[in-house]
């Protein structure tokens, strides 16, 4: 049930299973690569390329496993589209479909949009993807970001032109409706537990501290 998500850090022991589950040899190409920015070629890479990735990537925690009952089932990440203005990109990728459509990732999202905001001196969150993947599209609704741009028929991808699609949300937007958004995805808001106003102050007035 989605109710079990959790977010944490990527540890070394969790490297081959998350490679297995990324880059599995019998499958071709992956298919939850089928969604997520298909129409960049996808080359299987070598577990130690893979490795040193992934190493690169847990020094500031850029990326954080998706565990449901106890089980990896994908991982959620963000890169800097512009460091020195504190603009970054958040992403998503659940690799078992059978965790698809059923309110994983945007639990999910929340979570690792909430910790962004949390520990990071950022005034904005968003994520990109294309008009191929209304699931994707779902979560930013879902999450009550805001569609700020439509790139019309700029990705190609098996013969069809689609859409690139921007969401986003400020900071002071997710303090305002975090709370009411936790209580509809994961059931009774706790104060205590997610009052993070005071800290990401802190943060926005000492960015050296991240």
């Amino acid at each position: 049930m989605a109710e079990n998500i959790i977010i944490r850090p990527i540890k070394k022991d969790d490297l081959h299973t998350l490679y297995a589950m990324m880059h599995d040899k019998k499958t071709g190409i992956p298919e939850w690569k089928k969604w997520d920015a298909p129409y960049f070629p996808y080359k299987r890479p070598s577990f130690r390329s893979f490795r040193n990735q992934i190493l690169d990537g847990m020094v500031e925690g850029m990326r954080y496993l998706i565990i449901n009952a106890g089980q990896i089932i994908g991982m959620v990440t963000y890169y800097w589209e512009h460091r020195s203005s504190n603009w970054l990109e958040a992403g998503i990728v659940i690799f078992n479909p059978d965790y698809w459509s059923g309110g994983y990732g945007t639990k999910a999202m929340y979570l690792w949009i909430d910790h962004l905001f949390a520990t990071l001196p950022i005034v904005r969150c968003g994520f990109t993807t294309w008009s191929g993947n209304g699931r994707m599209m779902k979560v930013g609704e879902k999450l009550g970001m805001t569609l700020e741009a439509r790139l019309r028929k700029c990705r190609f991808y098996n013969g069809n032109y689609y859409d690139s699609i921007r969401y986003g949300v400020l900071r002071e937007e997710w303090l305002e409706q975090k709370g009411v958004l936790y209580d509809k995805l994961f059931g009774n808001y706790s104060h205590s537990h997610f009052n993070s106003s005071t800290f990401t102050k802190d943060v926005l007035d000492n960015p050296q501290k991240v």
